[in-house]
């Protein structure tokens, strides 16, 4: 059965990723047969966001599988499944396909462990979906009339199975007629907000303002923000938030200025096992991306660079976090357990 969604379609036997460095200027759609192929898309940001790498990896498993066919066990996938785990190190939703896929695995092999992970991986690609709408409604409530929000980097359709976590509130918010306006960070060094999410809002209709990340305090000030709306790429026992880059900066902002802070982010992005954010391991990346934009150079060559692709957004930061199953409001380590068991 074909799944396709704005980044990621499914044929049975491949996977197509939309190329996201090419975008706003090149639409490419880029084939998938396998892990090794999978792992290195999500590495190189061909694909990205939280939700989507979990499905990615989750397709490019279940590829590998076929690759191996008769031969496809627990035991012959281990070296693909190490492979995909090293590709992003911050992003829990990628563990958490590959551990859901590795159950499966364990008790079958060859036809049958194929076609089951092909089905499991179809099954993460729908239930983010449906996560997705959910949060949307969920966070779209918490929104006062007429508001105008400020995002950091892509949280949208391109970065999830589909509508988008932090997008996807923006989206409902727009939907119900209860949105004002979207103020997008460019998001240094990837320029996710500026290449992604403009795009994304302005082919929905949705009014857009395009600002470099340094105007967001500025923008505050001036009280033409009434919520700061993120997604999340690890989330830990007591409510500490791995983001990209940047997001820490303005949920300190946020705070300053009495606006409403709020990360939304399905259950897969929940890590009950890590207490708080030290324990996060922040992926660093490559020091051309911050030298250098789409090859342009911006700084000389020998100038040393420190480039994490995340920071960690202390719990009391945050005014709510929004999941598939309800809103944590002034999360801690008590109310992210009452969550986490319904």
């Amino acid at each position: 059965m074909a799944i396709n969604s704005a980044a990621i379609r499914w044929h049975d036997d491949h996977l197509e990723l939309l190329d996201q460095r090419r975008l706003p200027a090149e639409t490419i759609w880029l084939p998938i047969h396998g892990s090794d192929d999978a792992a290195t898309a999500i590495h190189d940001m061909v694909v990205r966001g939280a939700p989507a790498i979990g499905i990615t990896a989750a397709y490019g498993l279940a590829l590998e599988a076929a690759r191996l066919g008769d031969d496809a066990s627990a035991a012959a996938l281990a070296p693909a499944i190490a492979t995909l785990a090293a590709s992003r190190p911050t992003a829990v939703n990628l563990f958490w396909a590959l551990e859901r896929l590795q159950r499966i695995a364990s008790d079958l092999s060859g036809a049958a462990l194929i076609s089951a992970l092909k089905a499991d991986a179809q099954a993460i690609h729908q239930e983010d979906l449906a996560a997705n709408q959910r949060m949307g409604e969920l966070g779209a409530d918490l929104l006062p009339a007429n508001a105008s929000v400020y995002t950091h980097c892509n949280t949208g359709a391109l970065a999830t199975g589909g509508h988008g976590t932090a997008l996807g509130i923006i989206r409902t918010a727009w939907s119900r007629g209860n949105l004002q306006q979207v103020y997008a960070g460019e998001t240094r060094p990837w320029l996710q907000g500026s290449r992604l999410t403009s795009w994304e809002l302005l082919n929905d209709g949705i009014p857009v303002t395009l600002v470099a990340d340094s105007a967001a305090g500025q923008l505050m000030q001036q009280g033409k923000v009434q919520a700061v709306i993120v997604g999340a790429d690890r989330i830990t026992a007591n409510g500490d938030t791995a983001n990209k880059i940047g997001t820490y900066n303005l949920a300190v902002l946020a705070r300053h200025h009495g606006i409403p802070f709020i990360v939304a982010a399905p259950l897969s992005t929940l890590d009950a096992e890590l207490p708080d954010g030290s324990h996060i391991v922040i992926e660093e990346r490559d020091a051309s991306e911050v030298r250098s934009i789409q090859g342009k150079t911006l700084a000389p060559a020998h100038c040393p660079v420190y480039n994490p692709a995340f920071d960690v957004t202390p719990a009391e930061l945050i005014t709510a976090i929004v999941t598939e199953r309800g809103v944590i409001r002034a999360p801690s380590t008590d109310t992210l357990l009452a969550h986490l068991r319904g």
